[in-house]
């Protein structure tokens, strides 16, 4: 068994591109991750499709795993001979306990690596348009824990230094603390009419702002029932919010959407909503794998006029087969046509061209390739293209790991429209969904039905459900370059 090491991980603040390179190519070699609540899920789907997911999140009033329990797994993992990593919100070394976790590993001469986040003190702000120093208006910033280990909670510092010292101050956690901070604030320096800005859910499209002063502010986020996790940031930068805020403007921020894929092709979906200021959480993950060429497939390989490619993955597994099996693609004779210009593309990326497949001929032998689960029932296949053979190259299952980690998102989360790919994906939503705790959204008035096909639409139709057509969606065609754009209906 060889030597295991551990990655210290910041996973940024919410936003999921806001990861290192480093912490991604920690997350793509992993065999064990031990991730946080405020982690994004979707940092998650680069894992290797063995890799362990261990979740210790922490709620305001409950741990699902103690510190001392956390330090125990990581060691123990290590002592395994595993690359692990512990992926935490934000930056590990600003109120993230890293230190605690580093000195367990050292302690049980264990490598590891640190890999620095962004921090939500200066992300959250930047996001709701606030730098956290200006030249005309902050030259000193200062990142303050709400929370200590004192008795009863509060923050011991020093005030007087902070409030005389700081221009700019970020508080982390500090709602139930808030009208502490201010009082002390007030007291030791600071005007009471300093403004305020209390930042919820920072760089997430559910992110909620209030702004205030040092003797309003409280009030202000009892009124509006504001809870953890946010960050309080104190300082006169706060004035240039109104100017500079950029990521509220976005169409569809505030928008919460379960993206809902029938097949692997299809998750991809997600990219082209979150571009727009959305935040979307994919159901299901799917995990494919390999099958095999059937030995008739590849006698006749040259004998094939036709073949057309149902999926992008259809085409990385099919050619991956072909060089398993020293195959020379130079025996293809065949003209070679696609079912949408995804798969077009991923085709010209090998130096090879394609037809959409309403440009194919009738003539000639065909061979259709793609999934063992085939998106259409045999009969239809044979009615749409006639005598044809199948090459089923891959298989894609739902992977169950993600299942309790879709569940969590979607509880932090307020889901304001589930968006169905495919008619498949509306058969699968009804199949699974109650298996994975979703159903009760399907009962939601405030829960909107949305449909990328007329197809899907009938499907819902068909389950009851009232569902409407998704008019226009981002995406880039590789023939013309042209892109249609997601509506706000969503």
């Amino acid at each position: 068994m060889g030597e295991g090491k551990v990655y210290l991980v910041g996973a940024g603040p919410g936003d999921s591109e806001l990861i290192t390179v480093k912490g991604m190519e920690a997350l793509k070699r992993a065999d064990v991750i031990l991730y946080d609540r405020l982690v994004n899920p979707k940092l998650l789907r680069f894992a290797p499709a063995n890799c362990e997911l261990i979740y210790c999140g922490k709620l305001p009033t409950r741990h699902f795993m103690r510190q001392e329990e956390i330090n125990h797994v990581l060691v123990d993992k290590a002592l395994e001979g595993l690359t692990v990593v512990r992926l935490k919100g934000g930056d590990p070394s600003i109120f993230g306990r890293v230190g605690e976790e580093a000195e367990a590993l050292a302690n049980a001469h264990i490598s590891y690596e640190i890999v620095p986040g962004i921090t939500s003190g200066i992300a959250a702000p930047l996001y709701a348009g606030i730098p956290v120093t200006h030249r005309d208006y902050a030259g000193s910033f200062a990142m303050v824990t709400a929370h200590d280990k004192s008795k009863n909670g509060k923050p011991d510092i020093d005030w007087e230094g902070l409030a005389r010292g700081v221009q700019t101050i970020a508080f982390y956690m500090g709602i139930s603390n808030l009208e502490h901070i201010c009082e002390n604030l007030i007291k030791h320096g600071k005007s009471a009419d300093t403004p305020v800005i209390i930042i919820r859910w920072g760089t997430w499209s559910r992110q909620e702002s209030v702004v205030g002063t040092l003797s309003t502010i409280s009030e202000k986020v009892r009124s509006a029932n504001i809870i953890n996790p946010a960050i309080t940031l104190v300082g006169d930068i706060v004035a240039s919010r109104e100017k500079l805020k950029w990521f509220e403007k976005k169409p569809l921020f505030g928008k919460q959407i379960l993206s809902v894929s029938g097949c692997v092709d299809e998750a991809g979906l997600a990219n082209n909503i979150e571009a727009q200021g959305a935040d979307v959480i994919e159901f299901p993950k799917w995990k494919t794998s390999e099958r095999y060429l059937e030995v008739k497939i590849m006698n006749n390989l040259e004998n094939y006029k036709r073949i057309l490619f149902t999926t992008t993955a259809s085409v990385s597994y099919f050619f991956s087969l072909l060089r398993k099996h020293q195959i020379d693609i130079r025996e293809i004779r065949a003209s070679l046509y696609c079912k949408d210009f995804a798969t077009i593309q991923v085709l010209e990326e090998r130096g090879l061209f394609a037809k959409l497949e309403n440009e194919m001929t009738k003539e000639g032998k065909l061979l259709l390739v793609g999934s063992k689960e085939k998106a259409d029932p045999l009969w239809m296949l044979e009615y749409k293209y006639g005598e044809y053979d199948y090459a089923d190259v891959y298989q894609s299952i739902i992977d169950e790991r993600y299942i309790p980690v879709i569940k969590r998102a979607v509880e932090d989360a307020s889901i304001t429209s589930i968006l169905f790919s495919s008619k498949d994906a509306v058969q699968l939503f009804m199949k699974e969904a109650e298996k994975c705790g979703l159903s009760n959204l399907l009962e939601d008035e405030h829960v909107e039905l949305l449909c990328v096909t007329n197809e899907a639409k009938e499907a819902a139709k068909n389950h009851g459900l009232k569902a409407k057509i998704l008019d226009y969606f981002e995406v880039t065609y590789p023939d013309n370059g042209a892109t249609a754009i997601a509506t706000t209906s969503l």
